[in-house]
């Protein structure tokens, strides 16, 4: 019971037992009236709004209820998502733990061809070093051939002029009596024995002596010649021996030496000449005929131009 149905109940008994009110009494019964009936509004107005609260939360119940199947759908469609994801993480989980495994043998391998790598290029550094040193050597190389080939043609020429100035100062000679020739870089004047001497003997006719002033008188002049006296006889031994002549040998390095002191004689220097005899050991032909024999008995004098600045370029290299 509330306070408006006491104060009325309150008010009849009042009214029961006197009919004769006081002004004061009346007063506190008409303020706890008032006051009854302002609890009473406000009361009235709680109770609406917490009816209203009410037929909200009816509302959002309901809306919560119409809700729940869609919820329950999204719960099991994210249920099945998360299961997915689950799977998912598991087969990447699966591949790392695989990655990690394999990654030492990946990281031995990429060390090793790292390593092998760095040998290659410092393979390829010393490489292309030596290639640069190589051109550069055959930069050298072919700038000493071109020079040496450069001298080579010289010397030709020169071998050839002196070919061609021997032969002018000794046209006035049969040619089966002395020839000029060129080879191997060298000029050889060949004269034979009947030119120079009698068979058998070392003196060396007065023919022969005038061809040999020639030649000289032709070559004198040119001092970075070098020349070389052979004697060559056939095979047929020697019919007269003596103490300093016991054999063709010896009669063809006796032939040789008086052959260069007529030269010398005749202006050549002795630093320039060597005498040697062959004997019989260097024919032009086998000692078989009369022919080739006579071919075998010569004396040849041969002229070498000086090559001494050929040979540095060849030991420069």
């Amino acid at each position: 019971m509330n306070k408006i149905c006491i104060f009325l109940i309150a008010f009849v008994a009042v009214l029961s037992s006197s009919c004769i009110v006081t002004k004061r009494k009346y007063d506190d019964i008409l303020a706890q009236k008032v006051k009854a009936e302002g609890e009473l509004a406000d009361k009235k107005a709680e109770l609406l709004k917490a009816n209203s609260n009410i037929d909200s939360m009816n509302s959002q119940v309901k809306k919560l209820v119409q809700d729940t199947p869609n919820l329950s759908q999204q719960v099991n469609s994210m249920t099945g998502r998360l299961e997915g994801l689950n799977k998912d993480y598991e087969q990447l989980n699966t591949y790392y733990k695989n990655l990690l495994n394999s990654s030492g043998k990946l990281n031995r391998d990429m060390t090793q061809q790292k390593e092998q790598l760095m040998a290659m290029q410092d393979n390829l550094d010393r490489t292309r070093k030596l290639n640069d040193s190589l051109s550069v050597s055959l930069s050298e190389r072919e700038r000493k051939v071109k020079e040496l080939e450069n001298i080579l043609s010289q010397k030709d020429k020169a071998v050839q002029d002196l070919k061609s100035r021997i032969t002018n100062a000794l046209l006035n000679f049969k040619e089966n009596d002395l020839t000029v020739k060129v080879k191997n870089g060298k000029v050889y004047v060949s004269l034979a024995e009947q030119l120079l001497f009698k068979s058998g003997s070392i003196v060396v006719d007065s023919k022969g002596a005038g061809a040999l002033q020639q030649l000289a008188k032709a070559i004198k002049d040119q001092k970075d010649l070098n020349i070389t006296v052979e004697g060559h006889t056939d095979d047929v031994p020697m019919a007269n021996k003596g103490e300093y002549m016991q054999d063709n040998w010896d009669l063809s390095v006796l032939r040789a030496t008086a052959i260069t002191k007529i030269l010398t004689r005749a202006g050549l220097s002795p630093k320039q000449i060597t005498s040697s005899g062959k004997g019989e050991f260097s024919p032009l032909a086998p000692n078989t005929s009369a022919e080739n024999k006579s071919k075998n008995r010569r004396t040849e004098i041969i002229i070498t131009p000086n090559l001494d600045e050929l040979f540095k370029i060849l030991e420069s290299n």
